[in-house]
Parts: structure tokens; sequence; C-alpha cells
């Protein structure tokens, strides 16, 4: 049954990318262009520091599935490609594994094709340390995911109906494990306090998984067999609006998924202060519809428009992106106003003009 409902989640994912052509909150933030701002391409680095740890790129293949035949194929030709372009890969939920070890290999072939790559194993807040552990000695794991998923567990017809263990369970994987923790929201966002709570457990980084990729509530919903729970669908805050609620919170590691649809909608992530990006939708369309060489195909295209956007920018590291100016608008900036925050300074932030006066420019003066 379990191996039944992980190949649901995908075919409904790929159905559910494929049927939705809307835009999404990413739409609301926009870069004011400087003509002038720009340097040279052969200056920009992707590379970042995140999670205490070097990485080359600031994307990741974020977490999809595992626990089947099907998922399995899936996971190897997805680590083929983080293999081929050197980006981080995580695994979908391992929960499958704990209640049935036959299905080790579905997991296990993400360390064995992609074997000096950044790997991550992925489980959900009721897991023991012991079962943790076991997730991580699998994959050699560099980190560990904790995702949060209370609406989908909720809307599932066999889900869970108990959360009111998690933060303890949080606080005992963290204090046992021997690698860094991220907990990540499966896609209705977390919020400021949530981050908050997070970064004071010990938890080293926060995936704030907003709204407006894969829609778990919705998938959950499609295998109701009454699908009485359309009107929870659009629960949830957008990725945009989880950045800019958490911006400022220091001792953390913050992740943007959750709608993540081209290189622009990284940048504009990073620029939102996040440190990394994961992107799992559309990698997993790619890989269904096409093939692994199609999805390295586009990874490295990604990874180019990436570095002209930082080029254009004036942006030398994905770090520099949240000095770049930023208009926020529409439904954003209407949560912004709720929630007290002042995005009206993000408008006048970009140091560029300064630089460009300490070269021996006119500009700005």
């Amino acid at each position: 049954m379990i191996a039944d409902r992980k190949d649901d989640h995908v075919r409904h994912a790929v159905d559910q990318r494929r049927a939705d052509t809307g835009g999404n909150d990413f739409d609301c933030v926009t870069f004011v262009h400087h003509a002038l701002a720009g340097i040279d391409s052969a200056d920009v680095s992707l590379a970042i520091d995140f999670a205490g740890k070097p990485w080359d790129s600031p994307l990741f293949v974020n977490a999809m599935t595992g626990g089947s035949a099907k998922t399995g194929e899936i996971n190897r030709k997805l680590a083929i490609a983080a293999r081929e372009t050197g980006v981080p890969i995580a695994t979908g939920s391992m929960s499958a594994y704990f209640r049935d070890p036959a299905v080790a290999d579905t997991y296990r072939v993400l360390r064995q094709e992609n074997p000096h790559g950044v790997v991550l194993a992925n489980v959900n807040a009721n897991a023991t340390v012991e079962q943790a552990l076991r997730a991580i000695e699998l994959l050699e794991a560099d980190a560990l995911q904790i995702h949060l998923n209370s609406v989908q567990e909720a809307v599932m017809p066999e889900g869970d109906r108990s959360f009111g263990s998690w933060p303890r369970q949080i606080e005992h994987l963290v204090a046992g494990v021997p690698i860094p923790v991220i907990v990540k929201e499966v896609g209705f966002g977390l919020s400021r306090q949530t981050v908050t709570w997070l970064r004071d457990a010990g938890v080293a980084v926060a995936d704030v998984g907003g709204r407006g990729g894969t829609n778990f509530a919705r998938i959950e919903n499609s295998r109701r067999p009454a699908g009485d729970f359309a009107f929870i669908e659009s629960w949830g805050q957008s990725t945009p609006n989880c950045l800019l609620d958490c911006a400022g919170i220091d001792g953390i590691d913050i992740a943007a998924t959750g709608g993540i649809r081209s290189p622009l909608d990284i940048a504009r992530a990073l620029a939102l202060g996040a440190t990394a990006t994961g992107v799992a939708g559309a990698f997993l369309d790619t890989v269904v519809r096409h093939d692994t060489d199609a999805l390295i195909g586009q990874i490295r295209t990604w990874h180019d428009q990436l570095r002209q956007i930082l080029t254009v920018l004036g942006a030398r590291t994905p770090a520099e992106l949240a000095g770049c100016d930023l208009l926020i608008t529409g439904d954003v900036a209407t949560f912004c106003a709720l929630r007290g925050i002042d995005v009206a300074s993000l408008a006048h932030r970009s140091p560029w003009w300064r630089e460009s006066r300490d070269r021996g420019g006119v500009i700005g003066e």
C-alpha cells in the first residue's frame, strides 16, 4: 500500500504541474534594473556556504520520492543528474524504508550513483533517533531533513492525526544525530515564529517550503473518494511571503523551496534572504516526461542563466543578491503590510552606485 501511495504521489504531482499554467507569488517580486550595475561574468561565483559546508551552487534537488520500484528508478535518474551537475540532492521521505527494509535500495541509489556528492536524508517529525541514524547510515548522508506536513497528513486518508509531539521530537533528533539538521515544510510555509523556534532548538537550516509549488493538500484530496477537502488547497504562506517574514533572523540558514520555476525565481529567492534554493516539481517533470540527459541539460542551463542574472545585477556571489533593489507588489505586499514588514526599504538598498563612485565615476553624485 505504501508503494502504491508513493507512485500515486508522483503521478499526481506530474499531472498537477502540467495542469497548472498560472503564476505564483514570485511574480510579485521584481528587481529594479540599474543599467550600469553590471559586472563581468567571469567575476561571478555561484558557490555558497550552507549548513556549515561549502556548496558549489545555491541550487539543490529537493526531496521527492522513494519506496517503490518506480520511484527508485526516478531516484536513480535524479542522482545521476546531481552527480553530473554537482548539485546536492535530497531523498524523499524514508518512512517506507522504516516499515519495509526491502525498499532500501530505492533510497540507497542516491548514494550509489552519486558517491562523492552531497546527499540529504529525509525523515518525518515522528522519526526516532534510531530511525534517523539508520537513514543517515544508509545514505552516508551529509545532512538530515525533517519534513513537516501536518496539513498533508490531515487530508491524507490514511494520514497521522497527532502532531503534538513534533517539537519535542525535533529537539531529540537535533541532539541525537551527528550531522546538521534541516527542517522543511512540504508546501505550506514556515512562519517567523516557527523559524525562530527552530533556531533556538539548534536546527541548522529552515527550509520554508512555501505554497506555490506541488500542492500536497490537492494531491491527498485527489486520493480521497469524496474529494471533500478541496477547501483547504490554498492553505499556508507562499515562499516569498515566508522569506520576507523570516528576514533578519540570525543563527540559522534559510532555504527556499516551493514554486521555483526558473533561474529568475532562484535569484528572487536569494534576494529575499535565502541562502540556497531547492527544486522538486520542475525537475521531476523533466525526468518523467523526458530523461536524465534532459535534466542534466536543464540544470546546466539554469546555472548558466543564473550566472548571467547575477552579472546583470552586479552581484558577484549569490549572497550579494540580498543587496539588490526589489519592488514588492500585489498579494505579497498585502501580506507584508498585515504582518508589519517594511518592504519599501527593499527598493533602496543597492550599493552599486556607491561602488561606481568609489571607482571614480560620477553616477550617484
